[in-house]
Formats: C-alpha cells, structure tokens, sequence
C-alpha cells in the first residue's frame, strides 16, 4: 500500500525542520507498515533506536504523515513521572505549533481533556498525552468509551514511547509465578478494545518486549496475559556524531584511542562511602586531601578542568562558550543524595579556598586533570590549552560551578528548560540524583559522568537508560570526557552492550527469532538450546566474531594461596612444553583447558562482590566453541598460545583498569590460524609490586571468539518457566 506524502500535515510539520534524508525514510517506511500490517494487541510495530538518539522526533514526524493517511486521532503513552509528561506535551506543542494554530491538530493531556469538546474540535486531528499511571489510564477509557465514543470508534494510532517501561511488564512471585503488572493489564485491555487501531511502540531497550513469557507462562488464575511481540522492527537511524555503546565498550579498548582515556576507575569502598555519613571513615573537612574521595575529588576536578578547556577553545575560535554539565549517580535515596550533595559542595568550597590560601595544592590537583586530559586532547585535530592557560581559566571559573541535587518531580520540573533538557544556567553545572535521571531525560553537553548503582542482578533495559552520557556528541567535547564507575560496572555495562548489539543485529536480520543462538548450561553440565524469552538478562555471555573474553579488575590472591595453583599448572603445560619454548600455538583438549582455567580462577581476587570473573561462563565458553568445530581433527580442541616472562601494570594512566594483556604480536598470531577455532592466550604475569600487583606471579587468560563464530548469548541462568 503506497503512503500520500503530499498532505497539508505532514508539509506543514516538516517545514523549517531540517530532517535527514534517512529519518524520513524511517518515517515513510514505518507509516506504510502501519498501513499495511495489521498489527493487533499482541502484534504491534516497533520503532527501534539507541538511547537518546533522535526517537522522540522521528515518531512525531510519523505522527504528522499518518494524519494524512487516514488516522484521525493518536494517543502518545508516557512514562510515569508528571516532568516527563509535561516535557512530552511542550514538546508537542512546540512541533506542531503552526498546525494548533490554524485548527488542524488539537493536543490535550488526558487529565485536562475538556468535557464539552464541540463537533468542530472533534473534527480536527486530536493528539491525547496519557501517562503510563493507574488513573491516567482510567481516564483514558472513560474519555473514550463515554464521554466521547466516537473517538472509540475511530482510527487511532497508540505510540507507546518508552514501551518496555510500565506498559509491557511482569513479575515473578513466590506463589503465583508470572503475573502481569496492573498498568500492563490496563493498557492491554484499552487496546482490545479499539476496534481501528494501530500500535507502535518506542524504546531503545526492547528486551521486555521480545523476551517475555509466553502465554502459557502467565498468571494462570487472573487475566490472560497477552505477550507483545512485534508485527514489524523499523530502526531509528543514528547520527554520524552519535555516541554510545560501540565507542564506550569496544572502541575503547583500542590502544590509544580516544575512547581508551574514557574509563576511571573508582574503588568500591569510595562508593560505599557515598552512601551515608560516617565520621570514621571519611570528615567532610577532609574532602580536598582524603584518600577516602579520590576518585570523585579527580572526577569533580577533572569536569572542571574539560569545561574550562573547551570554554578556552571556544573564545579562541570565536564562538561563545559552551557550558557543561557533570552528573553524580550512584544511589536511590534522598539521603545518599543529601550525603552526596554535602561532600561535592565541600570540595568545591575548598576549591575556592585552596585559590587564596593554599594556591601549590590547587595547582597540584589541576596538573593532574590536566595532563590527563591532555592525552585525548592531543589525539583531536584543535587547539590544546597549555597548562597556564587552563589554570587561569579554573581559578576564575571557580566561583560559577552550580551544583543541583535532583531526586523529586517537582525538582525537574522547575530545572527543565523550553526544549526539555535540564537547563544549565552557569558554565559548569553538576547535577546529583539517582532515579529520577533516567530515561527521557536529556542532559545537554555532558562530559562527566560519575556513576556507582550497584545490584546484585542489573537489568538490561535499566541500566542502558541510567547512560546519559549516550547521544549525539561532537568529538572536542569527547576529548574532555570521562566516564567513573567501578570496573565491576564497567564489565556488567559491557556485557549489557554486547547483548544489545547482539539483539539488535538480530532485529536487522529479521526479528527476534534470527540471527542469534541462545544457549544455556543444565545442572548435568550440557549445553542446550533454549529459548530467549527464557533468559535471565543479568546471568549472560555473549559471543560474538572476535571478541575477546578475559578476567579484568581483579587482585592476585596472596602468595601461599597461588603458588601451589601455579605448580599444578606447569605440571598440566609439561606434555606441551616443545610447543611453548618454540613459541608457537598449539592444540589442547578443552578438557584440559577447562582445568587450567579452574587453577587460575583460584588465583585471583575481585573486589566486589558478583562482579568478578565468571569462570563458569568462560569454560562454557570454550566448551561450546570447541564443540562447535566442523574439522573433526579439532573438534573438541582450542588453539593455545603460552607466552611466559610479561610485566604488565595493574592499572593503566589515570587509574585506569588494565584490559589488554595480549600484544599485537599475539593478536597477529591469533589471526593466522583458522577462522573457527577457539584461541586460549595463557599470559604468565610477574606481578611485581611496583606495578601494583602483590609481588606474586599469575596467569592471565584471554580467550578469542573463531571470527566463523554465530552471534550466541549463553545464560548460566534462566526464568523458571514451572
């Protein structure tokens, strides 16, 4: 079915509008989807885009041409927070501002909907904002089935924005196993009862929609549970300047790039002392000089010191300065908020003392920043601030740092600006909060992130909407930015990443069903296919072409500890030791491998608790891998590569983590052998104390993914589907 794009809505809503050639063709495209798929309660379209990258302006657009193509009326779902409401409804408003005003489109939040709507306004092409809430919801159906049922009866367009939020969901209880959420019920209910209806959904996380319960899995005494798997996938297309995943978890691993400056570490205990006041471990008098807040004494600065240097380059370009913004996450509650907001003034305060009377420890803390920054700078083609310059600029930007604690609706309602983003009234704007930073929440020229949220099981979709630091981003502002987490989640996000990437790959292949093998181990230690709407998002591997698996963020255990691990291990590279001192790869059974790799698991330490290397994962892994060999003679076998005598550092510059003990050498190795075996690089570390490690030697493993590999995502746990 062809698609009429010369209507007076959709022209009028494109003009003064500079939309890309391929955002209009995803407008096109998924408004002849919609009309030509019938996509029911259980069946609806999707429109697909990465967090923060242009989904709110491409369904607007097919809001605007499916007015002209027979819909007559359309129902925008929210997230359940009023700021985000009204931030949906200003958005509207300013959009199709020239349509309201000459009568062609009338927009209405649901709880405002006028009861004498006349026959004229009905006429015209109505825009309902509904957020996702209990009553909001409630006065959705009565506005619809008795105060106007006309629109009932009409052809409507429900966009489910941040679909996977509230709209679609369950739960799982002891007794009663999965049961669909009220307002999921709600909204299920509303959509059966819309005869003329088509439904789109929006969301940069989709994972509860196309991994969910089948129907037989549902709660079996209440309502049946209809799952919503999509008719239809359009993908939202991202900008060349988009940041996100890709650059934070694999450019960054390469060797002096500039994502590789991105990552600072901050300790676990640092995190726990964020969380409430405790005298004993931390004074707040203390905040410029503690070892307690380092890490977030270096992030704050360092924000600074990347703001004022680009300010430096903006005068010197002749542009007006930008101003920045720096975001503290790490707790839900109002008093870690509180706790937060306390030490990130104290800081600050003494900032600006240490400028009049302790001048050499100010200096001390800018050099630091600086020469970090200074590194990415040098890798972007602009102007690089020498020290004095940048110091200058700090000291008189001292004074206009404005630091906001945001835990409350009403707290963003009032930091809003006309567009929707937080509004940065100085040069250098941080921001302190936990929830309430989410999802929909656009946060304008971010170049610091200092994030913490711990869990003992992260969720995919929530995790991914906590990364404001994603979006459209130019390249001078990522020279300055620097990302601060625990390294433990550093490597959750990371494999969250790579799930994504994984899906979504899976998605352009032609849905849920393509493109990805999903696997998980039983209690008899077998492999088995199982289904994706069975997997427990937080307990999976995923295997992609080359891709690299290997321990990160971890301590060697103590000497008398390791030292008999390491002889069981040399006795096991005995049979192999011609290959080894000849230096070149060789076959092992992965029985074998699996062994060793129980020995090195033993050796090593991870700070935090659930977060640390996932043996168990890795020798499925290579369990699977091997298995998977179509030459029978390696069938069952991996590639090893054993190099002995290395001295690397524990943490990289900055306090980076370090993540890459193979050489280009091995890598080169690596990818002279055959495309569909798995490669084990066994890398004998010294482990010296001056490199930070506890003057004892180890193993560090890395295992190569086969570039003939399939996508696979293996979960070491499921959903119980009893």
């Amino acid at each position: 079915m062809g698609i009429f794009l010369g209507g007076p809505i959709y022209k009028t809503f494109l003009s003064g509008k500079d939309y890309s050639t391929e955002t209009t063709q995803c407008i096109h495209s998924t408004v002849a989807r919609l009309l030509e798929t019938t996509t029911t309660v259980d069946r609806p379209g999707m429109l697909l885009g990465k967090v923060q990258s242009g989904k709110t302006r491409t369904f607007l657009g097919i809001l605007a041409l499916a007015f002209d193509n027979g819909f007559d009326w359309a129902v925008v779902l929210t997230k359940g927070t009023i700021a985000l409401t009204e931030q949906t409804l200003e958005r509207l408003h300013r959009e199709f501002r020239a349509l309201v005003e000459t009568d062609q489109v009338q927009i209405f939040d649901i709880m405002h909907l006028p009861g004498n709507l006349t026959r004229y306004e009905l006429s015209q092409k109505l825009i309902i904002v509904c957020k996702k809430e209990d009553d909001n919801i409630r006065r959705l159906d009565d506005a619809l089935f008795n105060q106007y049922p006309q629109l009932g009866k009409a052809r409507c367009l429900i966009i489910d924005d941040e679909a996977d939020f509230a709209s679609i969901g369950f739960s799982r209880t002891k007794d009663e196993g999965v049961k669909i959420n009220k307002i999921a019920g709600q909204i299920d209910d509303l959509r059966r009862r819309l005869s003329r209806t088509s439904f789109l959904q929006v969301t940069a996380t989709p994972y509860s929609l196309y991994l969910q319960p089948d129907g037989s899995d549902a709660d079996k005494g209440g309502p049946a549970f209809m799952p919503t798997r999509p008719a239809f996938t359009e993908l939202v297309p991202v900008h060349p300047q988009y940041i996100g995943g890709e650059y934070y978890f694999e450019q960054s691993l390469e060797e002096n790039s500039l994502a590789s400056h991105l990552h600072c570490e901050v300790p676990l205990s640092e995190l726990r002392i964020l969380k409430k006041q405790d005298g004993r471990s931390f004074k707040i008098s203390d905040a410029l000089v503690s070892k307690a807040v380092d890490a977030l004494r270096f992030a704050l600065i360092t924000f600074v010191v990347g703001g004022c240097m680009r300010r430096v380059q903006d005068e010197k370009d002749g542009k007006f300065p930008k101003k920045f913004s720096f975001i503290v996450h790490t707790e839900r509650s109002r008093e870690a908020h509180s706790w937060q907001e306390q030490i990130v003034r104290a800081i600050v305060q003494q900032l600006q003392e240490a400028r009049t009377n302790n001048e050499v420890l100010l200096g001390d803390l800018v050099r630091r920043s600086y020469d970090d920054l200074a590194e990415s700078v040098r890798l972007v083609d602009c102007y690089l601030p020498n020290y004095e310059e940048t110091f200058a600029a700090v000291s008189s930007h001292l004074e206009t740092i404005m630091i906001t604690k945001v835990n409350s609706e009403n707290d963003i309602k009032q930091l809003l600006d006309e567009s929707g983003q937080l509004r940065l009234r100085t040069p250098l704007n941080i921001f302190i909060g936990g929830q309430i930073l989410d999802r929909g929440l656009t946060i304008a020229n971010l170049i610091g992130f200092y994030y913490g949220r711990t869990t003992n099981r992260f969720q995919q979709d929530t995790v991914l909407q906590h990364s404001r630091m994603y979006g459209t981003r130019p390249i001078e502002d990522l020279s300055v930015t620097r990302f601060h987490t625990a390294s433990g989640i550093y490597n959750v996000m990371e494999t969250i990443h790579e799930f994504d990437e994984a899906l979504r790959k899976a998605f352009e292949a032609g849905g849920h069903n393509s493109g990805v093998v999903f696997l998980r181990k039983d209690d008899a230690n077998r492999i088995v296919p199982c289904s994706p709407n069975k997997i427990l998002l937080s307990s999976t591997t995923t295997l992609r072409p080359g891709k690299r698996l290997l321990p990160i963020g971890f301590q060697t255990a103590h000497k008398t500890d390791v030292t008999p691990r390491l002889t069981k291990i040399e006795r096991i590279l005995v049979d192999y030791k011609n290959d080894i001192e000849a230096g070149r790869p060789f076959l092992m059974e992965v029985d074998v491998a699996k062994a060793i790799i129980d020995l090195v698991g033993e050796t090593l330490e991870f700070e935090e608790e659930g977060s640390g290397w996932d043996v168990s994962a890795f020798k499925s892994a290579m369990d699977y891998l091997s298995r998977s060999i179509s030459v029978q003679e390696r069938k069952g076998k991996l590639w090893c590569i054993v190099k002995r005598d290395r001295n690397i550092n524990r943490m990289r510059q900055a306090g980076r983590v370090q993540n890459a003990p193979d050489t280009k050498q091995e890598q080169a190795m690596v990818s002279s052998l055959d495309d569909e075996t798995p490669v084990l690089m066994l890398l004998s570390q010294e482990g010296k104390e001056g490199q930070g490690w506890r003057d004892c030697p180890f193993w560090w493993p890395v295992l190569q993914v086969p570039r003939r590999t399939k996508t696979t995502i293996f979960a070491s746990e499921m959903v119980d589907a009893d």
